[in-house]
């Protein structure tokens, strides 16, 4: 996007370069950026290198697996995810909240992180599971959870681990639905941080969620054909009775 950017900050006085640098910056590639931009990205993350190569390599051990693929599993694959509730800013440390779907059921588990980091994650994976009416026997992430205590702890569980494509959120259609009708409705699109904030949330998330599962519609996509370059959905409204 460089090449449609640099214009526009140029225009509104937002940016001024010479020529030979403005000729270095629309050839520069990705791949240089990235190595340019490493002391920066370490100052960012508080001191800390990544390990060279390790999530790349762990994103290619674990299969993609799209809306299309579930193939109608039994209870306990869930789809798990992150929304973020930075506000306007995504600037410093803000409460995450970790929602899980159960794929076969609609059922929805939500609860709030201090911050996202990967210890925090498994202990959250960890309630929800004891929340849950059944066995977790599979997780199904993004990019986002593929780190060196995650992945190390799946693993450790035998759960069966997948994994989205990055910026195809239809891949994660399940739980991507959750977010909206459940996450952002409940607490909006503003900027919350702290401990005790995450208290509240987790005790709005308790108070709500057996209204969510027992008593709102989760409906799921029966059938699907295509009639030449038109696609025919039907959708069902399948009832909890957990």
């Amino acid at each position: 996007m460089t090449p449609t950017l640099l214009p526009a900050l140029e225009q509104y006085g937002r940016l001024r370069l010479g020529q030979a640098d403005r000729d270095c910056v629309l050839s520069i590639s990705s791949a240089t950026i990235d190595l340019l931009l490493v002391d920066v990205k370490v100052a960012a993350s508080g001191g800390r290198r990544r390990r060279a190569g390790f999530y790349s390599a762990i994103r290619r051990e674990f299969p993609i697996r799209t809306f299309n693929d579930w193939n109608s599993p039994p209870p306990g694959f869930c789809e798990v995810d992150m929304v973020a509730h930075g506000g306007t800013s995504v600037a410093g440390s803000f409460i995450q909240t970790l929602t899980m779907v159960d794929v076969a059921t609609g059922w929805t588990e939500c609860l709030p992180l201090v911050t996202r980091e990967g210890s925090l994650v498994v202990e959250a994976i960890n309630r929800a599971q004891s929340l849950f009416r059944w066995l977790l026997r599979g997780v199904d992430f993004d990019s986002a959870f593929m780190n060196d205590v995650v992945v190390p702890w799946c693993r450790e569980q035998k759960l069966e681990v997948t994994r989205s494509r990055a910026y195809k959120k239809n891949d994660q259609a399940f739980v991507e639905q959750k977010n909206g009708a459940v996450v952002r409705r409940l607490m909006g699109y503003g900027r919350f941080d702290g401990v005790e904030t995450a208290r509240v949330m987790g005790r709005l998330y308790a108070a709500a969620r057996l209204y969510v599962n027992f008593f709102q519609p989760s409906f799921k996509l029966k059938e699907k054909r295509r009639e030449g370059a038109k696609s025919d959905q039907a959708l069902s409204c399948p009832i909890n009775t957990l």
